[in-house]
């Protein structure tokens, strides 16, 4: 494909969004902001819905990988395949969007302080700009310390500008990534596996296998009996009993993972009787957690005495949890107006996570130890994996819910901010604002010892609001074949098979805890579909292999001014799409542009919900303000 072309295709995609708008914008005066897309009908920025019920698992479909043949052509440009949508607001009353000069596209918002639908932008991002073909400009509202962490993350991963306009942001895009990483897709059977075959093109190390297949059972059990029968290379999460087996048997190693993350029993409190602060103090002080984790955590776990793991600067500043005492807890489900308690549910999924090695044994305990200490009865409701997030995200789940989060960068705003920041999801309903608050100014100083005092005030009000009781801090494993050459596992979670040999095999075999939700990571939370993106599709930076240090990926740098408002990242030379197509700046600001702007025709994903974006960038520009 010659260069030209693929320069006229990526300026034809961003032509196709801008042309949506400029006559409505035309028709506005002097007066309009800077163009953007409208809206779709019913707001895009809004989730779906998620099923209450488990969801059946999908029927096996073959999935075709996208092939140059498939790739978005100058015609396909011309003619998307969604049709305009129509706007639900003024294009006047719009902040921001994305606008093309020369060639180059800008995605920017007004102004840092500017108010859509009455409510005030309060994102991290102003403007993320391609200064040239090989240069992106990121310019902040405020000091980004925590930048090149963020963008290193599995949901910012680049793809070609023409393919996400042809996809119309969802569709294709959700099953046939194209990405510049060292594997391409090649099949997805829904309920079975997905095959990925090696880059031959890649820039980087040539991956080892020519073949790398992902599968998946929620099943301890079963994932290791397929390790040892030799259907698969390696295996995640081995059970917590099965530690010393794996250990003893000399045709297989055993790789610890360090417990960088947090289970906890979320409550919404936009509903009864959780939208009572004693209530929820009274199950934090109600609950165990000793018991939980000597019963059914492996080695190297310990109890969260704060929801962040002590690893995180300053995640156990501030004062420990509240201690387990069941007078007290009954006594204050009292006096909140419960002396007999309650009836309610708990949602969880039946997956094996490094936080939750158990999840049908500890949902049960939980059961009893509400029900002896605060007569709170409660029933289990096991949801599908898929279906509990996206309930979890839209604020779905009226009871408790059984969660966890690993750490996806080593930074507290990974943590608190993701959960209980301006941005978060609607997951603990209504958000505590001197606690936004609090983060927001943290997040913006460079320097553990000056975020300690905020980040003290911040542990202290999650413990006297109980949005959530963290349970433990869970060690885990991996396990493969002792033929393996450098097998790995990473805190994050996010191994690079690329860098194993499977003992000369042209295959690796990964067997992991569930499907991903899709290959879209924009608008993905769970690990699974995570780890399989990062196969598929590269960020600006990604992390170190086992660690968790940002290193240059397709940027070859990203460079701060003096107080870390402007980040100025260069491309890698020579950077190919899988579709054969060249990397450009233009690429990288239209990836992050139809997850930042809510009122994109291609903020659609899988649910909508770019929880990500919002959570670690501050919010979305023309995001509907909370009901």
């Amino acid at each position: 494909m010659q260069p030209a072309r693929i320069c006229w295709r990526r300026s034809a995609a961003l032509a196709l969004i801008l042309a949506l708008v400029v006559p409505i914008l035309a028709a506005c005066g002097g007066g309009a902001p800077a163009a953007t897309e409208q809206p779709t009908a019913g707001a895009a920025a809004q989730p779906t819905a998620a099923a209450a019920q488990p969801t059946a698992a999908p029927e096996p479909t073959a999935a075709e990988a996208p092939t140059a043949a498939e790739a978005p052509t100058a015609a396909a440009a011309e003619a998307p395949t969604a049709a305009a949508p129509q706007p639900t607001v003024s294009p006047a009353d719009l902040i921001g969007g994305l606008t093309e000069t020369n060639g180059l596209a800008v995605a920017s918002v007004k102004a840092c302080d500017a108010k859509f639908q009455g409510a005030a932008y309060g994102g991290l991002i102003k403007e993320i700009a391609a200064v040239d073909k090989t240069t992106v400009r990121f310019t902040m509202c405020s000091p980004d310390p925590a930048f090149l962490a963020k963008i290193a993350f599995a949901s910012f991963g680049i793809q070609p500008a023409a393919y996400l306009q042809q996809t119309g942001g969802t569709g294709p895009l959700l099953d046939k990534p194209i990405g510049t990483g060292p594997y391409n897709l090649d099949s997805w059977t829904k309920g079975d596996n997905i095959t990925f075959k090696r880059n031959d093109s890649y820039w980087g190390d040539k991956a080892k296998a020519a073949t790398l297949v992902f599968r998946w059972s929620t099943e301890a059990a079963q994932r290791l009996l397929e390790l040892q029968s030799g259907t698969v290379d390696g295996i995640d999460n081995v059970a917590p009993d099965d530690f010393d087996k794996v250990k003893g048997d000399s045709t297989l190693q055993l790789i610890d993972r360090p417990a960088m993350n947090v289970m906890y029993v979320g409550m919404n409190n936009t509903y009864k009787p959780f939208d009572n602060e004693k209530v929820r103090q009274a199950i934090a002080m109600g609950i165990d957690r000793d018991r939980i984790v000597k019963n059914f955590y492996p080695a190297g776990s310990e109890v969260a005495q704060y929801f962040t793991p002590c690893a995180i600067p300053n995640g156990c500043a501030g004062d420990p949890w509240h201690k387990f005492d069941p007078a007290a807890a009954k006594k204050l489900l009292a006096d909140a107006g419960f002396p007999n308690g309650f009836e309610t549910e708990l949602a969880y999924r039946d997956v094996v996570r490094s936080y939750l090695p158990q999840p049908n044994q500890v949902a049960e305990d939980l059961q009893a130890q509400l029900k002896q200490n605060l007569n709170i009865t409660v029933k289990i409701n096991k949801m599908e994996s898929t279906a509990l997030l996206d309930a979890a995200s839209a604020g779905k789940l009226q009871g408790l819910h059984m969660l966890g989060w690993g750490a996806d960068y080593p930074d507290q705003t990974d943590f608190l901010d993701y959960h209980f920041g301006a941005g978060a999801s609607d997951q603990f309903g209504k958000k505590f604002d001197d606690l936004t608050a609090l983060l927001k100014q943290a997040a913006s100083l460079a320097g553990d010892d000056k975020r300690k005092p905020l980040y003290e005030q911040a542990n202290n009000l999650v413990k006297k609001y109980v949005p959530l009781v963290p349970i433990a801090h869970g060690g885990s494993a991996v396990a493969v074949k002792a033929d393996v050459k450098d097998a790995h596992t990473s805190p994050l979670g996010n191994e690079i098979f690329a860098a194993m040999d499977p003992g000369g095999r042209d295959t690796f075999v990964w067997m992991q805890n569930a499907e991903p939700g899709s290959l879209y990571c924009g608008d993905e939370t769970d690990g699974e579909s995570l780890r399989a993106c990062t196969m598929v599709t590269e960020g600006l930076y990604s992390y170190e292999k086992g660690g968790t240090k940002s290193i240059p990926a397709v940027a070859t740098s990203c460079e701060p001014n003096a107080d870390l408002t402007v980040w100025t990242c260069k491309l890698r030379d020579g950077v190919k799409f899988h579709d054969g197509s060249d990397l450009t700046a233009n690429d990288v600001v239209t990836t992050y542009y139809i997850q930042w702007d809510a009122a994109s025709p291609l903020h659609k994903g899988r649910t909508g919900s770019f929880d990500y974006f919002s959570t670690l960038w501050g919010g979305f520009m023309n995001s509907k303000p909370a009901s």
